[in-house]
């Protein structure tokens, strides 16, 4: 097998950090647009009550928080990227139906469910607080 860079394969153990600090960003970002469209976001939810939807929202919204703080500094990541994964999965799921939940595009959460199966996979890589299992 010829690598066009081979001295570059001694910095691998920093490629699950790099897709660990996009996906966290990715999550971040996804918070925030829940956020800021919170108000659409409940009324697209709401099914028995607006109140009720709010608080999904909200809880939702804390969740995507939560999964972009353990992938951004390492901690549990492995659980985050599960967590990361199933939150992928079921809003790629709804994704036709609910504009305002699902702000990101089809590719973008298989690509982000990719990454996060890679980090359930390989573990953290550098500059994590937790080992790989």
């Amino acid at each position: 097998m010829l690598s066009l860079f081979p001295h570059l394969l001694v910095y691998g153990f920093f490629a699950p950090t790099l897709l660990r600090m996009v996906a966290a960003c990715t999550f971040f970002y996804m918070a925030w647009l829940h956020f800021t469209k919170r108000a659409e976001t409940a009324k697209e939810i709401s099914i028995v009550s607006y109140e009720t939807a709010v608080w999904a929202t909200g809880i939702f919204l804390l969740l995507e928080v939560a999964v972009g703080v353990g992938l951004f500094i390492g901690l549990y990541t492995q659980m985050a990227a599960l967590v990361g994964l199933i939150i992928c999965f079921k809003i790629f799921w709804v994704r036709k139906n609910l504009r305002y939940l699902s702000p990101l595009s089809h590719m973008s959460y298989i690509l982000l469910a990719a990454i996060c199966l890679s980090l359930m996979a390989t573990g953290p890589g550098a500059a994590a607080f937790d080992l790989p299992l």
